[in-house]
């Protein structure tokens, strides 16, 4: 899909109406309130100061405090409890195994979605829906290390500057999920939301255990799992070349008949491992296949969660 300057096509009109009834509702305790939409552990008004932060590139300078300035010559802006309704950041995987595009993915303005391409909707149409609620959202991409990181905010001008960062974003790179993961979480002081948009390819302990180390700060997660259709039923019958998307060169010929007993074996064991951990840690798994539309999947795990935290 070719992306421009101009994000906008990040948001589909027909997504936007399957989704736009629904809300991303928190399941447990959140650091912030939005009219009795989110549980919240503060007591006051929704002016409440809530806490500093230092200023990064994308903040409004209104927010500024010149008399921290002053004292102490750098920059920190000043946060409030309505602007931390709930903080939500969406975590997306920018590696290079998910710039796989199989022959079986969802067509999407013509083109069939590759797994990048798919999270980059994905993520979009979250984004779209949680501003939308008031609640505040951030971005980070990553692959081997953090690739760019914007912190949550509420504004609806946030919504462009977080579609123009995901349309700019290029998959490409080796895949380090567990070791980023706990880096984030030693990051994240103030709980919220955590939504993992990722193909998963990690060994799955390390995985879980970064997984639970958000649990463990009391985030609540949803992890969305995006995988290619031929990935997960491996339909290829002729000897033929495997490429690896993450290390440049890396090449092999098999006969893929040869290997798709233990393929889909090693599999269904991966997928269901990360399931049962998950599900074990009270964080939602959401299987996703390229085969069928975003928007349908989306909004089936929207209407579902409704029903569970209501």
């Amino acid at each position: 899909m070719t992306q421009t300057s101009e994000p906008l096509w990040l948001l589909d009109p027909e997504a936007l109406a399957k989704v736009h009834r629904l809300e991303l509702i928190a399941r447990g305790v959140v650091e912030g309130f939005v009219g009795g939409r989110h549980r919240s552990p503060y007591k006051g008004f929704s002016i409440e100061f809530a806490e500093h932060r230092q200023y990064v590139p994308g903040d409004d300078l209104r927010d500024l405090d010149w008399r921290v300035y002053g004292k102490s010559d750098r920059y920190y802006v000043k946060q409030y409890v309505e602007e931390t309704n709930l903080r939500a950041t969406i975590l997306l995987d920018a590696s290079g195994s998910m710039k796989y595009t199989g022959q079986r993915a969802a067509r999407h303005a013509g083109r069939a979605l590759s797994k990048f391409q798919y999270a980059q909707y994905l993520a979009a149409t979250l984004a779209h829906l949680m501003i939308n609620q008031q609640d505040a959202v951030g971005l980070l991409t990553f692959d081997t290390q953090v690739r760019r990181y914007i912190p949550p905010r509420s504004r609806p001008g946030h919504l462009r500057v977080l579609l123009e960062e995901l349309a700019g974003t290029e998959a490409g790179q080796e895949t380090a999920l567990a070791p980023i993961f706990h880096d984030i979480a030693e990051l994240a002081h103030r709980r919220g939301l955590i939504v993992v948009i990722s193909d998963l390819f990690d060994e799955p302990e390390a995985l879980l255990a970064a997984l639970h180390h958000f649990r463990h700060r009391k985030h609540e997660v949803v992890v969305l799992h995006v995988m290619a259709e031929e990935e997960l039923v491996f339909p290829f019958d002729q000897l033929s070349e495997f490429r690896d998307l993450e290390l440049a060169g890396r090449r092999v010929q098999l006969d893929p008949r040869s290997i798709r007993s233990e393929y889909l074996n090693q599999i269904r064991r991966f997928v269901e491992r990360v399931e049962l951990g998950c599900g074990q840690m009270n964080v939602d798994y959401v299987p996703m296949s390229t085969a069928g539309p975003f928007d349908a999947a989306l909004a089936h795990y929207l209407a579902q969660r409704h029903v569970r935290v209501k």
